[in-house]
């Protein structure tokens, strides 16, 4: 994902060319890059109005036929008090004519919005090539986040998840300092993921450490989420963090100390029951001292739009920074 500044009418224009860009990149068709388009600039123009500035995340969504484009406006402005009325054409707090959240909604395949009063907006646009702009539920269990430090050019994290007829796994893999050489590491891990995740998760994890020694090596995260005993299996070496949530409660999972790739002194899974929540696994670009008390219902929110808020409200800016949401 890329992250894009929104602090003035002039940075408008900039989020509409890119979003544009990565849709052509994308094999989007004139007209469709037309819809994205479109979307960016009433995304970019809502977070000036209403949020005093802000971001928003350009990136690439799915796989195969459901791939496509998603655009996440992020802020710390005043909120919305009646998200439902938001979206309704007409309707305006700004002396406007009220139509941008409407525009965004027609012209997307799926739109969600986080929003408290006083605690800032976040909001979802997902765009299809080739389609008829339609709106539908979007099932995903999982969504993610992941954007570059500031000033480089990929992301030196990555994340990866392998589905089995009895059980998911998730991966964050943070490879070590920032840039190409980083993200190296980090891909190869979710290489590895796909190689290898059939093995137990302790398994898999010694499996991902003998892999990494040629690369300058990552912090990595597992967790296996079994429905049938109800349970995570979660394993990790480094500076990663897994988190699970059940009814706003939260528990932190325990990662060893190390290096994957050069320093793993023990490689330990621990078990923790699961039958329903989220499960959250970030990088350390994301600070790890946090709970969900300020965000009411945030659990009831997309999964990437989840990872979202997160990335927004607690990301360190001196990093890369990953958040992979999971929600049973």
């Amino acid at each position: 994902m890329i992250s894009l500044a929104v602090q003035d009418q002039s940075q408008v224009a900039e989020a509409r060319r890119s979003a544009s860009d990565l849709a052509g990149r994308q094999g989007f068709a004139e007209a469709d890059r037309g819809r994205v388009a479109l979307v960016a600039t009433e995304l970019a123009t809502n977070i000036l109005k209403h949020g005093n500035g802000g971001e928003i995340l350009v990136g690439v969504y799915g796989e195969g036929p459901d791939t496509g484009i998603e655009l996440i406006a992020l802020d710390k402005g005043v909120g919305i008090s009646n998200v439902a009325a938001s979206v309704t054409d007409g309707h305006s707090t700004a002396g406007t004519a009220g139509n941008g959240l409407g525009a965004i909604v027609r012209q997307s395949h799926f739109v969600d919005i986080a929003s408290w009063p006083g605690n800032g907006t976040a909001v979802l646009a997902r765009i299809k090539s080739g389609r008829r702009p339609e709106a539908h539920a979007d099932t995903s269990a999982i969504g993610a986040v992941s954007v570059p430090k500031t000033g480089q050019d990929v992301c030196g994290d990555s994340w990866g998840l392998s589905v089995g007829p009895e059980e998911t796994t998730l991966l964050v893999a943070d490879g070590l300092g920032h840039g190409p050489e980083a993200a190296e590491a980090a891909v190869e891990a979710v290489r590895l993921l796909h190689r290898f995740g059939g093995h137990r998760v302790p398994v898999l994890l010694e499996y991902i450490h003998g892999g990494l020694r040629a690369t300058r090596g990552a912090a990595v995260s597992i967790a296996r989420f079994q429905p049938g005993p109800g349970k995570i299996i979660y394993s990790g070496i480094g500076n990663v963090a897994g988190v699970l949530s059940t009814n706003g409660e939260l528990r932190r999972m325990v990662s060893m100390p190390g290096t994957a790739g050069h320093n793993a002194r023990k490689i330990q899974a621990f078990e923790y029951p699961f039958t329903g929540g989220l499960v959250i696994l970030h990088s350390d670009g994301i600070a790890s001292s946090w709970t969900l008390e300020r965000y009411p219902n945030l659990a009831a929110r997309h999964p990437t739009l989840i990872a979202a808020v997160l990335y927004r409200d607690l990301t360190r800016h001196r990093d890369d920074a990953t958040v992979l949401v999971a929600k049973w």
